[in-house]
């Protein structure tokens, strides 16, 4: 990268493209062919040229070049001012973590802006370079969106592995962390969901904008990637439900076992309560205490005891309580 310049393409028309140099960029002209310029909007080379060698209106200029911006479809005089959020596959990044990809398409030239690499752009610079990409802005920018939208699937079906794995776990009665894992799942398909609804709005909306240079064969893929992310949303919807369902069955689970335990603790203290009235009863210190003077006493007060549990026991088993 040189002085903001990720990479500049001029299209051939015939999938393939030319890299160009920044000052190939800067003297380029629409009848020399599509250019596509691909920049990294907080180097000052690139911010410069943005907002003044580009010749942009100054709206689109600011909204390629902010900090913080929303999925959107905006139409600018002939040309259209987008901005798309891909997933980060960063190995050390969060699975939800979302970058922001600003575009500016005219019929002849797309200037696109970022500030965090996406594996999208990179696929898209190979098929061109391998002369199998598209072949006008158009193309660029609806292969764009659906790189972005098909590299999201690995995202999502990511979550539908953890739930299924915390679904067995839930089965074979592996609680340990369950509860935590089970919330951290749902924040992140929540956060992931809460992207990708406005950029379904974003699509949309670009699929109503009318241009001469959008030929009825683009619309038509936007078409096939809108589908796909709206399936994607619906996977998140269903991840999101099955999360809390199992979060919910967990918790039955959960208050099962103590209620069992409970239970039990139950019968042993009803066991006990009257063995306990008895021993309490006749180990008071006075006088006139029954059998204090029969050698056998104690042997047939324990057998009374035992007597006790069994008929509490069968009392127990006859109404169901064991």
């Amino acid at each position: 990268m040189n002085d903001g310049l990720i990479h500049g393409y001029l299209l051939d028309g015939k999938g393939g493209a030319r890299n160009l140099a920044w000052a190939e960029i800067e003297a380029w002209e629409p009848g020399q062919g599509c250019l596509w310029v691909h920049l990294d909007y907080s180097d000052a080379h690139a911010r410069s040229w943005i907002s003044d060698a580009a010749q942009l209106d100054p709206l689109v200029a600011e909204a390629l070049l902010t900090e913080e911006t929303r999925p959107r479809t905006t139409a600018v005089g002939d040309g259209l001012l987008i901005a798309l959020r891909g997933v980060n596959l960063d190995p050390e990044s969060e699975q939800e973590d979302m970058v922001s990809l600003r575009l500016w398409v005219e019929e002849s030239r797309i200037i696109t802006t970022r500030k965090r690499p996406l594996i999208a752009i990179r696929d898209l610079r190979e098929q061109l370079e391998r002369a199998r990409g598209p072949a006008t802005s158009a193309g660029v920018l609806f292969e764009l969106a659906g790189l972005l939208v098909w590299h999201m699937g690995h995202t999502v079906d990511s979550f539908e592995d953890a739930m299924d794995a915390l679904e067995d776990r839930v089965v074979a009665g592996d609680s340990a962390n369950l509860r935590s894992d089970l919330a951290v799942l749902r924040k992140q398909t929540i956060t992931l969901r809460r992207y990708l609804t406005p950029q379904r709005d974003a699509l949309t909306h670009l699929m109503a904008e009318r241009r001469s240079w959008i030929s009825e064969r683009d619309q038509m893929q936007l078409r096939e990637v809108s589908d796909r992310l709206l399936r994607h949303i619906e996977d998140l919807d269903e991840v999101r439900d099955r999360a809390a369902v199992t979060q919910e069955e967990l918790a039955s689970r959960i208050s099962e076992q103590l209620n069992n335990r409970m239970y039990l603790l139950s019968i042993i203290a009803a066991v006990f309560l009257p063995l306990g009235f008895f021993t309490g009863l006749l180990g008071v210190n006075v006088g006139g205490i029954p059998g204090s003077e029969n050698p056998q006493a104690f042997i047939i007060f324990s057998a009374l005891l035992l007597i006790t549990v069994v008929l509490q026991l069968v009392a127990f088993r006859w109404k169901k309580w064991l």
